[in-house]
């Protein structure tokens, strides 16, 4: 699988990956107290199958711990990424 570069789209208060001619993101909510809630995430369907959820979930995870925010994962998608690889419950503020 390809290597994707995450892009932190803070316009679009979303991470990306830019894949062809597709947009596989993240969206997220920021506030002044340093969390960050991931609402939604979405991969084009001819994309689904390929791990590029899954790799999107990590690089925006890493990012969100060097950036040392603190995550409420409200998609279903990350929620789910976290409970398979519990050793990202660190930067988890709630469920």
């Amino acid at each position: 699988m390809e290597n994707y570069e995450l892009i932190d789209n803070i316009a679009g208060n979303q991470y990306e990956f830019h894949v062809g001619e597709y947009l596989a993101k993240i969206e997220y909510i920021k506030t002044q107290k340093g969390e960050i809630y991931l609402t939604h995430t979405e991969v084009p369907i001819v994309l689904e199958g390929q791990g590029i959820g899954s790799q999107l979930v990590e690089k925006t995870l890493t990012d969100i711990e060097k950036k040392g925010l603190r995550l409420v994962p409200l998609c279903p998608f990350v929620a789910g990424y976290i409970r398979k690889h519990p050793e990202w419950r660190r930067i988890v503020i709630r469920m």
